[in-house]
């Protein structure tokens, strides 16, 4: 049997019992579920963004009371070789994403449809994905996508064991060690901390108000609203000025929608050369100091740098869409019930040891 009548046969078998556990009351993987262009979607018009990080600092400061608090010492993992993820002593940084910097400014260059060479500020975040495979292959239900559009994790689930961040085509969200709910389980053995990502400020948007970073940007790069007025919206913006489009397609389309002038390929071109060189001068610098002269040594401490380096750092690559992958959905079928049973537990747990009530559901978030 070919393997394009196996995949048919799966897909087949696939829906039929996504629409027997739909029926069952079982909460659906989004990749089984049908988008809407309801949802809310954000346009970026990168041809007014000059680069001032006042949406860095408006979300730094609306989104300060989540930032994490670890224990110290952090508590060792085991094995040893399972790294430590912390940021907390290093919360001032803002040349890339951390569990403390939602939102950060890229810099890219490049030639709009004039030829003339430009210089792009490109803010960056989560996509929110349509389809987002953090939401539907977290094993423990951690992250999950909301009816308005957004992706958020719920620190009070999140184990830290980081799958979202394998998943995600852009590497978004980031790991702290040392907070969570694994330090009340076998600490040693069991998840590293929470992750942590742009929520788009869910709580404002539950009362009807506008992220922090769109309401605080003096030059209106950014517009809310439904997606299917964003994306005409989007669309109308992009023939004004000759420009292009990403987000559109991405990862089966996200809900954070780029206008640029420049095209994206030359954008992640830029990027990708910028990066090259910090990853040049990072292992050089670590090679001296380490006084490493094999060529073999050298190349594998470059292959670590590359990845402390790349992490944070989003990409303006194409992506295909994960979540059409027959392997994913598979996964993500498998893992819906155990995802539901454990975030069910993880509530469970911190309302008898805290002795409250676990809060409910977005839109209906009551303050302890």
């Amino acid at each position: 049997m070919s393997h394009d009548l196996n995949r048919r046969g799966f897909l087949k078998g696939a829906l039929a019992a996504a629409g027997a556990a739909a029926a069952s009351g079982m909460v659906l993987p989004q990749a089984v579920q049908a988008s809407s262009n309801k949802e809310m979607a954000a346009m970026l018009d990168l041809s007014k963004c000059v680069g001032c990080e006042s949406c860095v600092d408006a979300c730094r400061e609306v989104n300060a009371k989540y930032m994490p608090e670890p224990v110290k010492p952090i508590p060792k993992m085991f094995p040893p070789r399972v790294p430590t993820e912390d940021w907390s002593d290093k919360r001032d940084v803002r040349d890339r994403l951390t569990p403390y910097n939602w939102l950060y400014i890229q810099t890219a260059y490049g030639r709009d449809a004039s030829g003339e060479e430009l210089e792009v500020f490109i803010p960056r975040r989560c996509m929110h994905c349509q389809n987002p495979p953090c939401a539907n292959l977290c094993p423990f239900g951690a992250a999950r996508k909301e009816k308005n559009g957004l992706t958020r994790i719920d620190p009070d689930i999140c184990l830290g064991g980081a799958k979202c961040r394998q998943v995600c085509p852009w590497n978004i969200p980031q790991r702290q060690s040392g907070v969570g709910l694994y330090l009340d389980l076998a600490t040693a053995y069991a998840g590293n901390g929470v992750m942590f990502k742009c929520h788009r400020c869910y709580e404002r948007m539950a009362q009807g108000e506008t992220p922090a970073c769109i309401e605080a940007c003096p030059e209106g790069v950014q517009t809310i609203g439904p997606r299917d007025e964003i994306i005409a919206r989007a669309k109308e913006r992009a023939k004004e000025i000759n420009g292009y489009i990403y987000g559109l397609e991405e990862n089966g389309g996200t809900n954070t929608i780029y206008v640029s002038p420049v095209p994206f390929e030359e954008l992640n071109q830029s990027l990708e050369e910028q990066l090259a060189e910090m990853i040049e001068e990072e292992t050089e610098q670590a090679a001296t100091e380490q006084g490493l002269n094999d060529a073999g040594e050298k190349k594998r401490l470059k292959k670590k740098v590359a990845k402390k380096l790349g992490q944070g750092r989003p990409h303006l690559r194409p992506v295909a869409n994960a979540m059409a992958d027959s392997e994913n959905l598979t996964i993500a079928l498998l893992v819906a019930p155990i995802a539901g049973a454990a975030a069910g537990l993880a509530k469970a747990k911190k309302f008898f040891s805290s002795g409250k009530k676990p809060r409910n559901e977005v839109g209906n978030e009551k303050q302890q």
